[in-house]
């Protein structure tokens, strides 16, 4: 990750601040405030504000005038019972605003989740950073033979090598021709003074998608835990797990119970469709059922049996 020292100061300065407030503050999220939690090579997240807490969502779904008298275990549960029936208003009462270092790539695929506010940084107005993401040679693989959107094996040895020197060359290239259309030098100055240069909002067409991004990217915790449902799951792509993994953490230091429930719920649960349960039912009474015998699909065949973690 590369952050100057003049943002690094700026974030120092900004964590030393404090307010008194009758607002609800959770200490644990209030250590994380600020701070950029590394991703990738160059990529962070950070929490620049947030709204609410576990008991705000309780207080909405019982619509109460304040905190109440209520235990703790009493408003997990109640939070439990929201999450397990798909309740979604209570946690639309709560809302949190990151800011985001990323690959433009991984960006257009976040955006995809149109239930936030954006604000992402300008190429129309400023010059984008000379960033961009590599891949570790682990994560560089071939195409899946069996998933259309997914990745296969490892590439090795010279195959790896030549990938990964064609990413650092033309993301390198394309920059290099970038600042040289736009003429102008990180102080604004004209490096050829005998030339225009071509306009920045014209000019950035030209950068690679694995160049950095950033932007502030305000939700509410119903969507929030919609996101990371999806984007923390062990078939979403690598880079925007990446950027899932902590904020699922920044999600349990926020609303432990809401998380707990989350991990339980959603993150840790499965899904079976009428048919697939009948099934189920069936292979419960004692009955031996196969793919055929099921009406199922293969792949839902397959899928149902992964669940159960049983061969096909």
């Amino acid at each position: 990750m590369s952050l100057s020292d003049a943002q690094l100061a700026e974030i120092e300065a900004n964590r030393e601040q404090t307010a008194a407030t009758r607002r609800a503050t959770v200490p644990a999220l209030e250590e994380l405030l600020y701070r950029a939690l590394p991703v990738l090579d160059h990529g962070f997240v950070r929490v620049i504000d947030y709204m609410g807490d576990d008991a705000a969502v309780v207080q909405a779904a019982r619509v109460s005038y304040g905190r109440g008298t209520r235990r703790v275990s009493e408003d997990a549960g109640l939070i439990r019972y929201l999450m397990r029936h798909r309740h979604s208003t209570p946690f639309e009462m709560c809302e949190i605003k990151y800011h985001v270092k990323l690959p433009i790539f991984v960006a257009r695929q976040w955006i995809r989740h149109r239930t936030a506010n954006v604000n992402e940084y300008s190429a129309r107005y400023s010059i984008l950073d000379r960033e961009f993401y590599i891949p570790a040679p682990e994560h560089l693989a071939a195409q899946s033979v069996a998933n259309r959107q997914g990745r296969g094996e490892v590439l090795e040895g010279a195959e790896a090598a030549e990938v990964l020197d064609l990413l650092r060359q033309d993301a390198a290239r394309s920059h290099d021709h970038y600042v040289a259309m736009l003429n102008e030098g990180a102080g604004g100055e004209k490096i050829d003074p005998s030339r225009q240069g071509l306009a920045r909002e014209l000019a950035r067409m030209n950068l690679t998608l694995n160049t950095y991004t950033q932007w502030y990217w305000k939700t509410d915790l119903h969507n929030l835990l919609h996101f990371l449902a999806l984007r923390a799951d062990q078939h979403a792509q690598y880079e925007i797990r990446a950027y899932a993994a902590p904020m699922l953490e920044i999600l349990r230091a926020w609303v432990p119970a809401t998380y707990a429930a989350f991990a339980d719920y959603r993150l840790g649960a499965v899904n079976f469709s009428a048919a697939m349960l009948a099934v189920l039912r069936r292979m419960v009474a004692g009955e031996a059922v196969d793919q055929k015998g099921s009406f199922l699909s293969k792949r839902e065949w397959a899928e149902m049996m992964s669940a159960l973690g049983r061969d096909a």
